[in-house]
C-alpha cells in the first residue's frame, strides 16, 4: 500500500511500464500521469532488474545506519530504565547517551512512559489522570506547593520488603500495628527546590511549624520570600495555616475539590519520593529510613537531573548564596 504523498499506486507504476512496451516516449508518459520523468525513469529502471516485484512499495528505510547507537549501549540504556524507573535525563548522564537518542532507543525497544507505569512495582497501569495544560511561574518564589504524603512506618527487623509476605509479614499477623509517617513537602514552583521532612501526624500545628522551617530553608537558597502557597482543601491547610502565612506574607490558593492534579508538582514529587527514596532500597528500621531523607533531599535539590528544568537540578535555577 503506498504513503498518502505518493503519486502512484502499484497499479500505476504497471501501467507506466505497460505505456512504454507499447512505444510511448518517458516525456509522454510523465505528462500523462502528472508525474516527473525521472519518476518514470526510476519504475522502468526497477521493473528491468526486478520485474514485477521492483514495482511494489517498499520502505525508505536506508539498508544499513552506521551512525546508530551499537546494540550494546542500547543494551545500557534499557537495563538503567527498567532498574531505575528514571526519566532520560538521568538515563543520559548514567551511560553518556545524549537524552534525544536516549528517547529513541526507548521507543525503538518499545518501552512504554513512565507515565504509563506503576511507580512501585513498574508494570503498566491505566493512567489516572492526562492533562496538557502546564504552567510554570516565571521567577523563584513566586509559587509554592505543599502537600502530605501518608506512608505506613516499617516494624523493627523490617517489614515484608525485607522478609516476604509469606514469613511473619505485617500482611499476615493483623494485630501488628505499626502505624504511619506523615511526608510534609514544599516545592517551588519555577526552580523546583524541595523542603521535605517527616512527622507522625498532619495535624494543623504540626503544618504549620514545617511551613516555617521551609521558609527558612527557602530563604537560605536565596528564596527569600514564598509570595503565593497552593495547597488542597484539608483543614489543616485552609484554618491552621492563616496565622503562619500571615507573618510571612504569603498568599493561600487552594485547589478545586476532587482535582489534585492541580496541585501537579508536589503530586509528582510525592511519587518520585516513593521511588526513589522511600521504596529505593530495602529498609530495616523506621528510623533508618527517615534518615535517609535528608541526603536524598540533598541529592534532589543539587544533583539529580530534572527533565522540566532541560536536565539540570533544582539548585541550577537558583541566585548563589
Amino acid at each position: 500500500m503506498s504513503h498518502g504523498s505518493a503519486r502512484t499506486t502499484f497499479q500505476g507504476r504497471l501501467l507506466i511500464v505497460q505505456r512504454h512496451q507499447l512505444g510511448w516516449k518517458q516525456a509522454h508518459i510523465a505528462a500523462a500521469m502528472g508525474i516527473s520523468r525521472k519518476c518514470v525513469k526510476t519504475w522502468l529502471d526497477r521493473y528491468a532488474a526486478e520485474g514485477e516485484t521492483g514495482l511494489v512499495t517498499r520502505s525508505s528505510r536506508p539498508h544499513s545506519t552506521p551512525t546508530q547507537t551499537s546494540a550494546v549501549l542500547e543494551l545500557q540504556v534499557v537495563a538503567v530504565r527498567r532498574e531505575r524507573r528514571c526519566g532520560r535525563e538521568e538515563i543520559s548522564s548514567v551511560t553518556g547517551v545524549p537524552a534525544r537518542t536516549v528517547s529513541r532507543i526507548l521507543a525503538r525497544r518499545g518501552l512504554p512512559p513512565l507515565s504509563m507505569l506503576d511507580p512501585i512495582t513498574g508494570r503498566v497501569i491505566r493512567a489516572s489522570k492526562l492533562t496538557a495544560v502546564r504552567y510554570e511561574r516565571s521567577r523563584p518564589g513566586e509559587l509554592a506547593h505543599m502537600d502530605v504524603k501518608k506512608l505506613a512506618r516499617i516494624p523493627d527487623g523490617g517489614g515484608w520488603r525485607a522478609h516476604g509476605r509469606g514469613a511473619g509479614s505485617i500482611q499476615r499477623d493483623r494485630s501488628t500495628r505499626v502505624g504511619f509517617d506523615y511526608v510534609h513537602s514544599l516545592v517551588d514552583d519555577y526552580t523546583r527546590l524541595t523542603y521535605s521532612e517527616v512527622h507522625g501526624d498532619e495535624q494543623g500545628p504540626t503544618c504549620a511549624a514545617f511551613l516555617a522551617r521551609a521558609a527558612s530553608y527557602f530563604a537560605a537558597h536565596g528564596i527569600t520570600r514564598i509570595e503565593e502557597l497552593m495547597t488542597d482543601n484539608a483543614w489543616a491547610y485552609k484554618w491552621s495555616l492563616r496565622d503562619i502565612c500571615a507573618q510571612l506574607g504569603i498568599r493561600q490558593i487552594f485547589i478545586k475539590a476532587h482535582c489534585p492534579w492541580q496541585n501537579g508538582k508536589v503530586e509528582r514529587l510525592n511519587r518520585t519520593l516513593l521511588t526513589e527514596w522511600a521504596y529505593r532500597r530495602v529498609y530495616l528500621t523506621n528510623a533508618e529510613r527517615t534518615a535517609a531523607l535528608a541526603p536524598w533531599l540533598e541529592h534532589y535539590n543539587t544533583r539529580r537531573r530534572h527533565s522540566a528544568l532541560g536536565g539540570h537540578p533544582p539548585i541550577s535555577r537558583l541566585r548563589p548564596t
